[in-house]
C-alpha cells in the first residue's frame, strides 16, 4: 500500500513545462529591460533571508536569471526533458517535483552559504533542471542526448558526467559565478525524491 510520502496523484497532463518556460522568460524581461532592481529582491540572498525574513526567494530565485544565455540554456533543457518528464509522471507530479527540488535545493545552498558566512546572489532554474535532468535518465534510460549536437552520449551517462563535473568544480573552486553547489543538491534531492516517493531505485533503472 501507498504510503502518504508515495500516494500517487490522478495522471492529467496540462504542458506544465511549457508554462514554466514562459514564466521564466517573462520575469527575465520584467527584470531585465524594466525592473532591474527586481533581480535582488527575487533571488537567494542569505542576508535578506536572515535578517530580513524573505522567505519567498527559496521559491523565486529559480525565476530569475543573470543573462540571456543563461535563460536560454536553462529553459532549453527544461522544454526539452521536463516536458518528456511532465508525460511520463503527469502535470502534478512533475509539479511536484520540480519545485520541492529547486526549494529544497535553495534552503540547503543557504544553509551551507551561512555555515561558511558566505553572501552571495543565488539565481537561475538550474538546481531544478539538475534535478529534472536525473528523472529523465531514469524514466528514458535508453534515451540519447547529442552532447554539443554531435557526440551521442545515453541520459544516465549524462547526468553522471554532470554529476563529477560539478562536483570537481565546487572542491576545486573555479567556475566564478556558477550555482555548483546548488546543481549538485538539486542532483541529491531528485535522487531522494526518485527513491522515496516514485519507489524507483535509479541504478537499477540505469542498469547499474
Amino acid at each position: 500500500m501507498n504510503s502518504i510520502l508515495n500516494r500517487k496523484f490522478r495522471y492529467t497532463y496540462r504542458g506544465a513545462a511549457a508554462a514554466l518556460v514562459a514564466a521564466n522568460v517573462i520575469v527575465f524581461a520584467v527584470t531585465y529591460f524594466l525592473f532591474p532592481s527586481l533581480l535582488y529582491y527575487l533571488s537567494l540572498l542569505p542576508s535578506a533571508v536572515l535578517y530580513g525574513h524573505a522567505y519567498w526567494q527559496f521559491v523565486t530565485y529559480m525565476f530569475v536569471h543573470s543573462g540571456v544565455w543563461h535563460l536560454f540554456s536553462n529553459m532549453l533543457g527544461l522544454y526539452i526533458f521536463g516536458t518528456a518528464v511532465e508525460k511520463a509522471v503527469g502535470t502534478r507530479e512533475f509539479l511536484l517535483f520540480y519545485f520541492l527540488t529547486g526549494i529544497l535545493s535553495g534552503i540547503a545552498s543557504y544553509l551551507v552559504f551561512l555555515f561558511m558566512g558566505t553572501n552571495v546572489l543565488l539565481l537561475g532554474a538550474s538546481g531544478a533542471l539538475y534535478g529534472v535532468m536525473l528523472l529523465f535518465s531514469v524514466l528514458y534510460p535508453r534515451a540519447v542526448i547529442f552532447l554539443f549536437g554531435v557526440i551521442p552520449v545515453k541520459a544516465p551517462v549524462l547526468v553522471i558526467l554532470y554529476f563529477l563535473i560539478e562536483l570537481f568544480s565546487q572542491m576545486g573552486s573555479y567556475g566564478t559565478g556558477i550555482a555548483h553547489l546548488t546543481h549538485l543538491f538539486g542532483l541529491l534531492f531528485a535522487f531522494l525524491y526518485t527513491l522515496i516517493r516514485l519507489r524507483i531505485k535509479p541504478w537499477m533503472a540505469w542498469g547499474l
